[in-house]
C-alpha cells in the first residue's frame, strides 16, 4: 500500500533551500556596477590613483570551507587574457572581512594569507589603470570559498595559476564587479 505524503512533507526541502544563506560580498567603498574611486586606481603606467585595496566583506560561506581567497580580474583588458590586478590566498575561514588597504606592502593581512604576483609584476594589490579611450572596463572583486586548508601558491604565484588552483578547489563564490574608465 502506497503512503501520500501531505504537500508541506514534500516541500521542506525546498523550504530549506530557500533560507540556505546565500554566500555575498559586499564593501563599503565599491558598489556594484558603479564606478571606482580614485582610491582604486593604480598609481603608475601614466594612472594617478591611491592604488589602494577596498574595505571587502563576506557572508554565507559554505559548510565545509576551509580557507577563503580573493582575486580582482579585468576582463576587458587588451591583453588577450585578462588582467589580474589582485590574488590573495590561504585566508583561514574565520576571516570574514578586509580593511581597506591590506593590499600594501605594508598592509596587514590575516595571519597565514599569502598576496600573489599581479600583472603590473608584483604581489600587493594593483589599482584600475585600463587605457585611455578605452570603454570603461568590468573589475570582478570575488571571494572564493575553498576546500582545502591551504593551496601550494607564494608571492611569485601568477595570476593564472592563483586562478587554476582556485577553480579545482572552489565550494562557492561571492562577486562584485565595479567598472573604470579613462
Amino acid at each position: 500500500m502506497k503512503t501520500k505524503l501531505p504537500l508541506i512533507v514534500l516541500s521542506l526541502p525546498l523550504a530549506f533551500a530557500a533560507n540556505a544563506a546565500e554566500f555575498t560580498l559586499t564593501s563599503s567603498d565599491i558598489t556594484e556596477g558603479k564606478p571606482l574611486t580614485v582610491h582604486q586606481v593604480f598609481q603608475g603606467f601614466g594612472c594617478e590613483g591611491g592604488n589602494i585595496s577596498p574595505q571587502l566583506s563576506w557572508s554565507g560561506a559554505p559548510n565545509g570551507t576551509k580557507s577563503f581567497a580573493i582575486t580582482v580580474y579585468d576582463p576587458d583588458a587588451p591583453s588577450g587574457s585578462g588582467w589580474w590586478h589582485w590574488t590573495v590566498v590561504n585566508m583561514p575561514p574565520s576571516t570574514m572581512a578586509l580593511k581597506a588597504g591590506v593590499g600594501s606592502p605594508a598592509g596587514k593581512l590575516p595571519a597565514g594569507a599569502i598576496q600573489g604576483r599581479t600583472d603590473f609584476g608584483q604581489p600587493g594589490f594593483g589599482g584600475a589603470c585600463p587605457p585611455v579611450g578605452d570603454k570603461p572596463h568590468h573589475y570582478q572583486f570575488t571571494v572564493w570559498a575553498l576546500k582545502v586548508d591551504k593551496l601550494p601558491l607564494d608571492e611569485q604565484s601568477s595570476g593564472a595559476m592563483v586562478g587554476f588552483m582556485l577553480n579545482a578547489n572552489v565550494l562557492a563564490k561571492a562577486k562584485l564587479t565595479a567598472t573604470y574608465g579613462r
